[in-house]
């Protein structure tokens, strides 16, 4: 899935995480995540976020995280939100897991 422009999705509430996904124009995935909880669960975030990119075939993004304890399954639902918020209204089969 191409990234076309920048999108977001979630809060800075507690337990919630904002999200912005950019397109990259060097290329590849970077990550930049500010997390009140980054000591302990940094390296999961990442591994989260690269995750549902690979799931999502996005292979050239910036995606910015402002982390306020958001449990892996909010990461995710903001995660595809912004994605496809990104993409500029590409659709996703969420029971087959594609998109179409």
């Amino acid at each position: 899935m191409e990234i076309k422009g920048s999108a977001m999705a979630g809060t800075l509430e507690s337990s919630d995480a904002s999200i912005v996904v950019a397109p990259n124009a060097d290329k590849g995935i970077v990550i930049d995540l500010i997390s009140s909880v980054e000591k302990q669960f940094g390296e999961d975030i990442r591994r989260t976020v690269k995750q549902v990119l690979k799931e999502l075939d996005v292979e050239d993004a910036i995606v910015k995280i402002q982390d306020r304890g958001a449990l892996d399954c909010v990461i995710r639902a903001r995660l595809q939100t912004a994605v496809l918020r990104a993409a500029n209204g590409k659709s996703f089969d969420w029971e087959g897991q594609r998109h179409v």
